[in-house]
C-alpha cells in the first residue's frame, strides 16, 4: 500500500516506498538501500519507544535477528534501537508466508512438503546453533521464498544464556504454536519448545489444521497442555516423524538433529489433505502483492494484535514477521511473561572440539581457513546480444551439457552440502557424509564415491588433492558412539583407499570454523594427532609417517598450507577454556624435517586467508556491536623466513566471510553484499550487492567472481569493479551460511553445490536463463 500522510519519507537514510503493515506495536515499510535493494524497515510506535521495558525487548530482538542473520531468516541489514524512533531493516524476502500458502492452495503434500519440513528443522538448527531460541514459530512466521523457507520474527526469542526480560502479567506466543512448558512455565523454555512448536506448524501445513486448534485461545491453550495431538488426517511417515516431538515432556522429545534424520528419510509421495482447507491455486506472491490482504505480504494480521486465534494469514507485518508487534499486541489477556530459556543442547553428533568453539564464540567463530589456490581473471566480455558474459577462453569438454548430480550421503543418509577441487576432467567432491566422489565434468557421471558412516560436519568437506594428481584426501567421521575420526587417502583412478589415519578435530579452535583438520602441501598431509598433543606429516600417497612435531609447551595449535608453504598456528591452551583476550603465533614449518620456524605474534583472535607475494595473508578479527557480530579490522602479511608480520588497517570494520582472491581481500555478508578491499593500502575497491542471499565466499574463475548460495543460485561479478553480470535462479529449497566457496571452477564449467549434496554444472559463457 501507498505512504500515508504524516509517514516519514525515509528512515535512517532509507528511502520510504510504500507502507507494508502496521499495527498495534509498529509499522512496517518498504525501503530502499543507496544501490536500489529493497528492504523491509520495522519502525515502532512513539509510545512504545518511550517504555524502556519494551525497548529493551525491541534491542533483544535486534540482537538475537543479527545472530542468525542471513543463515534461514531475513538478514538483518541496519539498525537503530537506541534513537528516538527505535527501527530495524532487513532484507525484503520475496513469497508468500505459510499461513498464506495454507490459506490459499490448501494444504501442502508431495515433495514440497517434504523440503518444508527440511528446511524448517534446518532453519531451527541453525537458530539453535546460534544460541538463540525462537519462541514464536507459527506460519505467519515463515515466509517461502524462492529458496526456501525462511524463519521471520525474533520479537520475543533471544539468547539462551541472556538474561530473560520479565514482562508482568502475560505469556507472549501464539497458542496454537506454542508449547506446554511455554504456557506453564516460561522460565523454563528451551530449545525443546521450539522442536514442539515446529511438529505443529508441520501438522498445519499437512493438513490445514492444528494439532490443539480449538475454538478460543483459551481452550487451545488448554489442550495443548493437557490433552493429546489430532494427528488421524496427517500423512502416515510425517506422523511418525513429528509425534515424539509433541509428547508434553520437554525432556522426552527428540533433539532438532534427531528430528532432521527422520525429516529427510521422508519419502516424496506424502499425500496431501484437501479436506481441512480450501484449495484454490493461485501464483505464488511476492511480498507486495499480498501486502493489501488481511495478513499478506509484510502486511498485519496475525490475528494475536486483537485476542487471539489464528489469524487469517500473518503476514510479515504488525503481527507477525518484520511488522512490529511481532503478533503479541494488546488483547492477549490472561497469559503471562517470557522469562529465561536454558542453553540449547548441542548438536547430537558433533566433533569434540565444537563445544571449546563455543566457549571462544566471539573470538573464534565463522572464520574461514585456507581452501583452493586463488586466482584471478580478466574483466567480463559480451556476447553477439551484447549481454555480460564472463570470458570465453577456456575450452569445454568434448560433448559437455548441462548437468544435475546427487552425491550419494553416505551410511548416515544426512545430505548437507559438498564441496569440490577440479583437476584433469573430474571434480573431487568430499562432505555430507561421504569422503569423497569423482565426478566427471563432462556428463556427470559419478565414476565413484567412498561412503562415510558418521553424521557430516558443517563446512568440512575435502581436504585436497596431492601435488601427484593420484590422491584426493578427505575425512571419514566415526559413527556417533563408536570408533575416531580419520583421515582417508583415496586413489583417484578407482576410489581405493591408500591409507587412513585417526587424526584429532582442534583446527577450528584455533583457526576457525572453516578450518580444516588435515592439511595437503604438495605431497604431504599435515594432521593433529588423535591425542590433540602434535602436528603429523605423511606421504600422501603411501600414508608413511614422516615426522612429528609437538605442540609448544601450553599451545593448542592447528596446521595452515598456502601458497605451497605449511605453518603452523597456534594459541595459549587457557585461552580456549577462558575466552581470554588472545595471542596467535604463527611458525613456519620445514615440511623434509618438521622443524618449526621463528615464532612470529599476531595478536588475535586473526584468520588465515592464504599466501600472497610469498606471505601469509590473515585479516584480524574483533567483537562487533552485537554478540555473535564478527568484523574485520586489519590485514596482516607474515614473512614466516624472517620472523616478522606487517599490519596494515582497513580503512573501516568489515563484516561477513573474508576470502582471498587473486590479491584482493573479499568479505561476502550474510545480505549477499560483497567488498572488494585492497589488502596493502586497506582501502575499499567496490562494494557490490550479488543478489545471492547467504553467499558463500567467492571462487575466481574466466572474467568473473562466482558466488553461488545453498539452493544453487550463482551470480557472476566482474573482478575489476564487482559489476554484475548475470544471476541465476535458485535450483532447491536450501540456506545456511558457508565459509568455502560452493563454486568451482574446471576450466569454463562452473560446477555447483546446493544443499542436500546436489551438484549441477553449466557453461559460464551460456549462464541458466533467470526467469
Amino acid at each position: 500500500m501507498s505512504l500515508r500522510s504524516g509517514d516519514p519519507e525515509e528512515i535512517g537514510g532509507y528511502p520510504l516506498e510504500a507502507r507494508l503493515g502496521a499495527g498495534g506495536m509498529g509499522t512496517v515499510f518498504l525501503g530502499r538501500t543507496a544501490s536500489g535493494r529493497p528492504v523491509a524497515i520495522k519502525l515502532i510506535h512513539q509510545q512504545f519507544a518511550d517504555d524502556d521495558e519494551f525497548r529493551t525487548r525491541f534491542r533483544q530482538e535486534v540482537a538475537a535477528a543479527r545472530r542468525v542473520s542471513g543463515a534461514f531468516t531475513a538478514a538483518v541489514v541496519d539498525a537503530d534501537p537506541e534513537g528516538p524512533h527505535p527501527w530495524m531493516a532487513t532484507s525484503f524476502i520475496e513469497g508468500p508466508t505459510l499461513a498464506q500458502r495454507i490459506a490459499r492452495r490448501g494444504p501442502i503434500g508431495g515433495a514440497e512438503l517434504r523440503s518444508l519440513a527440511i528446511g524448517l528443522a534446518e532453519a531451527l538448527r541453525d537458530i539453535h546453533r546460534a544460541d538463540v531460541v525462537h519462541r514464536d514459530l507459527k506460519p505467519s512466521n515463515v515466509v517461502l521464498s524462492p529458496e526456501g523457507p525462511r524463519v521471520i520474527d525474533f520479537g520475543i526469542s533471544r539468547a539462551a544464556d541472556q538474561q530473560t526480560l520479565t514482562m508482568t502479567g502475560r505469556v507472549i506466543g501464539t497458542p496454537p504454536f506454542m508449547s506446554p512448558e511455554q504456557l506453564q512455565n516460561p522460565r523454563g523454555v528451551g530449545p525443546s519448545s521450539d522442536v514442539f512448536s515446529l511438529a505443529t506448524l508441520l501438522v498445519y501445513a499437512s493438513t490445514g489444521q492444528g494439532p490443539f486448534d480449538a475454538d478460543s485461545p483459551y481452550m487451545t491453550a488448554y489442550q495443548v497442555v493437557h490433552e493429546p495431538p489430532a494427528l488421524g488426517d496427517v500423512p502416515h511417515a510425517l506422523r511418525t516423524a513429528v509425534e515424539p516431538c509433541l509428547t508434553k515432556d520437554p525432556a522426552a522429545r527428540p533433539s532438532i538433529d534427531e528430528l532432521l534424520v527422520r525429516l529427510r528419510d521422508l519419502p516424496t509421495e506424502l499425500e496431501v489433505v484437501t479436506g481441512g482447507c480450501r484449495t484454490r491455486d493461485t501464483r505464488t506472491e511476492h511480498h507486495l502483492s499480498g501486502a493489501g490482504d488481511t495478513g499478506g505480504g509484510h502486511g498485519a494480521g496475525s490475528g494475536q494484535d486483537t485476542g487471539g486465534g489464528h489469524g487469517t494469514g500473518g503476514g510479515h507485518g504488525t503481527g507477525g514477521g518484520h511488522g512490529a508487534g511481532a503478533g503479541h499486541g494488546a488483547g492477549e489477556p490472561g497469559l503471562a511473561s517470557p522469562t529465561p530459556a536454558h542453553r540449547p543442547a548441542r548438536r547430537r553428533r558433533r566433533r569434540p572440539v565444537l563445544a571449546a568453539v563455543a566457549a571462544v564464540a566471539v573470538i573464534g567463530a565463522g572464520l574461514a581457513l585456507l581452501a583452493q589456490p586463488s586466482g584471478g581473471g580478466s574483466d567480463s566480455e559480451r556476447d553477439d546480444k551484447e549481454r555480460n558474459v564472463a570470458a570465453t577462453s577456456p575450452a569445454l569438454p568434448d560433448g559437455f551439457r548441462p548437468w544435475r548430480q546427487d552425491v550419494p550421503a553416505g551410511k548416515a543418509k544426512i545430505p548437507d552440502e559438498v564441496r569440490c577441487l577440479a583437476h584433469g576432467d573430474s571434480v573431487y567432491c568430499g562432505g555430507g557424509g561421504t569422503v569423497a566422489a569423482r565426478v566427471r565434468v563432462a556428463d556427470g557421471k559419478r565414476l565413484w564415491a567412498v561412503a562415510g558412516p558418521g553424521v557430516p560436519v558443517q563446512d568440512t568437506s575435502i581436504a585436497g588433492l596431492a601435488g601427484d594428481g593420484r590422491t584426493v584426501v578427505g575425512y571419514r567421521f566415526a559413527a556417533e558412539g563408536s570408533g575416531r575420526d580419520e583421515v582417508v587417502a583415496l586413489d583417484v583412478a578407482r576410489g581405493k583407499e591408500l591409507w587412513s589415519a585417526p587424526m584429532g578435530a582442534h583446527a577450528t579452535v584455533v583457526a576457525g570454523a572453516g578450518a580444516q583438520d588435515a592439511v595437503v602441501v604438495g605431497s604431504t598431509v599435515l594432521t593433529i594427532d588423535a591425542d590433540g598433543t602434535r602436528i603429523e606429516a605423511r606421504n600422501a600417497r603411501s600414508g608413511k609417517n614422516l615426522w612429528t612435531a609437538p605442540f609448544p609447551a601450553g599451545s593448542q595449535c592447528a596446521p595452515l598450507g598456502a601458497g605451497g608453504q605449511a605453518y603452523v598456528m597456534c594459541m595459549p591452551k587457557g585461552q580456549v577454556a577462558d575466552g581470554a583476550a588472545r595471542r596467535d603465533t604463527v611458525r613456519g614449518v620445514d615440511l623434509a624435517s618438521g622443524e618449526l620456524g621463528r615464532a612470529v605474534t599476531v595478536g588475535g583472535p586473526v584468520q588465515p586467508l592464504g599466501a600472497a607475494g610469498g606471505r601469509l595473508v590473515l585479516v584480524r578479527q574483533r567483537a562487533g556491536g552485537d554478540v555473535g557480530v564478527l568484523e574485520y579490522d586489519a590485514v596482516l602479511r607474515l614473512d614466516a623466513a624472517r620472523g616478522k608480520a606487517t599490519t596494515t588497517r582497513l580503512s573501516k570494520a568489515y563484516g561477513g566471510r573474508p576470502r582471498l582472491v587473486g590479491g584482493t581481500v573479499y568479505f561476502t555478508e550474510d545480505s549477499g553484499r560483497v567488498s572488494a578491499v585492497d589488502p596493502a593500502s586497506g582501502g575499499l575497491r567496490w562494494a557490490r550487492h550479488t543478489g545471492v542471499e547467504g553467499a558463500a565466499s567467492p571462487a575466481a574463475g574466466p572474467g568473473a567472481l562466482y558466488f553461488g548460495s545453498a539452493g544453487g543460485r550463482v551470480a557472476a561479478l566482474a573482478p575489476r569493479d564487482g559489476r554484475r553480470l548475470w544471476t541465476t535462479d535458485p535450483k532447491v529449497n536450501g540456506g545456511g551460511l558457508r565459509t568455502n566457496p560452493r563454486v568451482t571452477l574446471a576450466g569454463r564449467v562452473a560446477v555447483v553445490s546446493g544443499a542436500d549434496n546436489l551438484l549441477f554444472a553449466f557453461d559460464t559463457a551460456k549462464p541458466p536463463k533467470s526467469e
